[in-house]
């Protein structure tokens, strides 16, 4: 366990600071308060930060209400934060951007296949208007014969037989197919930023395993700067150059891929509860998808 250090709330959390000019991400002093000043009032993140460096492929983990999916909604644009804070993507201040003008530089794959993609759609009309995602339209066809042979090239990477599919409709496809079609749509336009929320969580474990190597795969060969948001132990120390864990609202533990290489799920949830002061008691974190 040495390496992973607990961040207290005087540090500011800024960790792994050996540079100041290839962030591709910077979350500056981030909270979320749901139904604020009413008697339902929830703090959903508490003075975030966080500084992400090209490439970096970070696994977040931690129980349900920890504000995992909250911090993706954040980076997405689905909500600003409160005031001041600030999201600053490949230098650009995006944190007054609203969410569709957001989608130039995040893609996002979700846990249900059916939200990232449109059922009534096929798969080449999919694959356009992702093409397209964040793009001023202009006045030409959506799909044409170069834009197929781009979309065949991509799909065949996924070794799924999609690339000979294109006019088939995607609500026909199986879950599998699906989610990795979205994250196909998720990154083919090359995103500043890709986020993938529990992507896997609904697929069988086949299948999950199946979409989790197809993640990695297109990371690597695109040299993506991603965060995954997951629930299993296991596959947050396995994926990934990067380890944050989250608990009431703020990160708790960020450790680099050396330090996360030589842990243990054990030392992993000793590291959470050195960190978050209490113990750790979400079982259905530590399962195996393996």
């Amino acid at each position: 366990m040495n390496g992973y250090r607990r961040l207290s709330e005087c540090e500011g959390i800024v960790v792994m600071k050996t540079g100041e000019n290839n962030y591709m991400l910077q979350l500056r002093n981030i909270s979320m308060i749901f139904a604020k000043d009413t008697v339902d009032e929830v703090t959903a993140l508490e003075n975030v930060n966080l500084d992400v460096r090209e490439q970096d492929f970070i696994t977040i983990i931690g129980s349900n209400g920890a504000g995992k999916s909250t911090l993706l909604n954040i980076i997405a644009g689905v909500f600003p934060p409160e005031k001041g804070g600030s999201i600053i993507i490949a230098g650009d201040d995006v944190t007054n951007l609203e969410e569709h003008k957001r989608a130039a530089y995040v893609g996002r794959v979700w846990q249900q296949p059916e939200v990232g993609t449109a059922g009534k759609l096929n798969l080449e009309e999919n694959l356009s208007l992702a093409l397209l995602r964040g793009k001023p339209r202009k006045l030409e066809m959506a799909i044409n014969k170069k834009r197929r042979q781009i979309f065949r090239d991509a799909l065949s990477m996924l070794e799924l037989g999609l690339e000979n599919r294109l006019s088939t409709p995607i609500g026909t496809l199986s879950g599998g197919q699906r989610q990795a079609l979205a994250l196909l749509m998720a990154t083919i336009s090359k995103p500043d930023i890709l986020l993938l929320d529990e992507h896997i969580a609904t697929l069988d474990p086949k299948t999950a395993q199946t979409v989790l190597r197809l993640s990695d795969m297109i990371i690597r060969r695109e040299r993506m700067t991603t965060i995954m948001v997951t629930h299993n132990m296991e596959i947050a120390l396995h994926y990934g150059n990067r380890l944050v864990m989250m608990h009431k609202g703020r990160i708790v533990v960020d450790m680099g891929e050396a330090e996360k290489e030589a842990l243990t799920i054990g030392d992993l949830v000793a590291a959470f509860e050195q960190a978050a002061g209490e113990q750790f008691n979400d079982d259905s974190v530590l399962l195996s998808q393996h």
